[in-house]
């Protein structure tokens, strides 16, 4: 719908221009935007008043030449509206809102997919921990954000790869085999003073028993250089294995795994600053090499090799990223936590100076967690026995609950995450309530069943006996799915689905307590059992967008 008002403004505003009725040097992107109020209409557009600031006339008079010129020749529009300051405003008729009821029967499980991003390979990039520990509530919303803009981004046609980039090199990585070490000598009744730098969590000291269990005392008396690498390949692969498994717990699965360490073959890393340095893009000072990121709109140069001769976290990151476009994708898509916000434009310039394009690079930030117990916060510790890891959430409220908590606001606003909320069973909880909603559906369908009545096809549903306000409502909010995806693939953000579906189960909801589906009037039942079926399939389709299940009984 929204993209044949486009067209027909397009059309007009062309030939405006062509007939000179306004003078612009080129034509602006036209935006459609749901108005809020049904009283402006189902659509409104601000394109008079940009087209009037170029061309220094008044917006109403602009807007008054484009209504004159829109040539509805399809039927499509009621009536069109002037109001304001020059916004124009258009009301669809009724039943041309009916009618697309019937693309949803014939698209089903594919209604909302596009092809916007056809032919675009796109690869995001996200979780990534260190595998030095298990994943806690801020690695989860970063997991479930970077799976649904993937998701999103395939049902908008991109071919779309999901990467998780093991940080396994570097201090962190000795430090961790050396933490398993020492107490792993603890276990063997060695008295250590533990150095306050080193991992603490328990999941260490089961580690190094797991190590004494299989392999005894073999590791005792050794030198520590020469045991250290052992410890540390078995604490991060035991450590990675166990990330994988909470993210599969999760709905989360990844198409490729990325070692840092293969950035570091062949003396990849130092060649790539060579060439950089020849460019002029990296100096010296000293015994230090900076990265000249000033030059292309950092506030300072950055170091890429220390003093002591060791690369920087940074200068890995741009031989990363130079390996992800190599590699051919468009767009590259990296979910950080909102802590690394400083770290985007030396990126963005590392990109620049690689000589690649600094918007193929988007950077999606995700803001921390704050954990609830009725509304009171949860003390992030696990010595206090409360729940900080992934797999705690998930063995406490589900993946489902898990999943779409999570994705409940923007991904760069605060969150608040209510564990008992999020398993209550009542309209409260957002989850329960929109689950609830095609639950309710296959209720009405089974139903209709038991009494000798199947969900007709649109061709044999009445649908133009749809007329009630809140009939028509409904109709106009499961329409706008593919629009709400497609928006949420431009915009890079998922939880434009969540919003729709708390609107649409709301709605539906609402519809259902004043109206019975199955009617003595066989017609009416036909249409309305028609009405429900595709409700029910456009919430099956956003809710598996988002990983969470459609279940048909609650």
């Amino acid at each position: 719908m929204k993209e044949k008002i486009i067209k027909l403004l397009e059309e007009s505003t062309a030939l405006c221009r062509a007939e000179g009725l306004f003078e612009v040097k080129s034509l602006p992107f036209i935006e459609l935007a749901v108005t809020r109020d049904e009283t402006h209409g189902d659509y409104a557009s601000n394109v008079a008043m940009v087209i009037a600031s170029q061309a220094r006339k008044n917006p109403r008079a602009i807007a008054q030449a484009i209504v004159a010129k829109l040539k509805d020749d399809g039927g499509l529009l009621s009536r069109v509206e002037i109001a304001g300051p020059g916004f124009i405003n258009f009301f669809v008729r009724e039943e041309r809102w009916r009618g697309l009821l019937l693309e949803i029967e014939r698209l089903q499980e594919r209604y909302g997919t596009l092809a916007i991003g056809t032919g675009r390979k796109v690869q995001v990039e996200f979780v990534s921990a260190n595998p030095t520990g298990p994943l806690h509530i801020g690695h989860a919303r970063g997991a479930v954000t970077g799976d649904v803009i993937a998701n999103i981004l395939r049902a908008s046609g991109h071919d779309v790869v999901k990467e998780y980039y093991i940080n396994d090199v570097g201090n962190q990585m000795r430090t961790l085999g050396r933490s398993v070490y020492l107490r792993y000598r603890e276990a063997l009744g060695e008295s250590i003073e533990f150095p306050s730098d080193h991992y603490q969590g328990d999941y260490i000291a089961e580690l190094a028993r797991e190590i004494l269990s299989r392999d005894g005392e073999r590791y005792l008396g050794k030198p520590e250089d020469e045991i250290l690498p052992f410890f540390t390949a078995y604490a991060a692969g035991s450590i990675m294995q166990g990330i994988k498994d909470d993210l599969a717990a999760f709905g989360v699965l990844f198409d490729c795994y990325f070692s840092e360490g293969k950035l570091y073959e062949n003396d990849g890393v130092m060649k790539l600053l060579g060439e950089l340095q020849e460019k002029g893009h990296v100096y010296k000072e000293g015994d230090t090499l900076w990265f000249r990121s000033t030059a292309f709109g950092d506030e300072k140069d950055r170091v890429v090799i220390r003093d002591t001769g060791t690369p920087t976290y940074f200068a890995a990151d741009i031989a990363y990223h130079k390996n992800k476009f190599d590699r051919g994708f468009d767009t590259v898509i990296d979910v950080w936590g909102a802590d690394h916000h400083g770290y985007i434009p030396r990126l963005k310039a590392s990109i620049e100076a690689l000589g690649g394009n600094r918007e193929a690079l988007r950077i999606i930030l995700v803001q921390l967690v704050s954990l609830l117990r009725d509304g009171k916060p949860v003390a992030m510790s696990t010595r206090a026995g409360e729940y900080v890891t992934l797999r705690q959430v998930i063995d406490e409220v589900g993946k489902d609950a898990a999943r779409y908590n999570f994705l409940m606001r923007r991904s760069d606003s605060q969150l608040d995450f209510d564990l008992e909320l999020a398993k209550r069973q009542s309209n409260e909880n957002p989850v329960y309530y929109v689950q609830y909603a095609h639950a309710r559906i296959s209720s009405i369908t089974r139903m209709a069943a038991e009494r000798g009545m199947d969900v007709p096809s649109g061709e044999n549903a009445e649908i133009n006996l749809l007329k009630l306000p809140e009939e028509i409502q409904l109709i106009k909010a499961v329409i706008r799915y593919p629009e709400v995806i497609e928006g949420a693939a431009k915009a890079l953000e998922p939880h434009r689905v969540t919003f729709f579906l708390n609107e649409l189960a709301g709605i539906f909801h609402s519809y259902y307590n004043k109206n019975r589906v199955i009617t003595d009037d066989a017609a009416l039942s036909r249409a309305r059992l028609f009405l429900v079926s595709t409700i029910g399939q456009v919430l099956r389709n956003a809710l598996g967008v988002l990983g969470v299940s459609a279940p048909e009984k609650m």
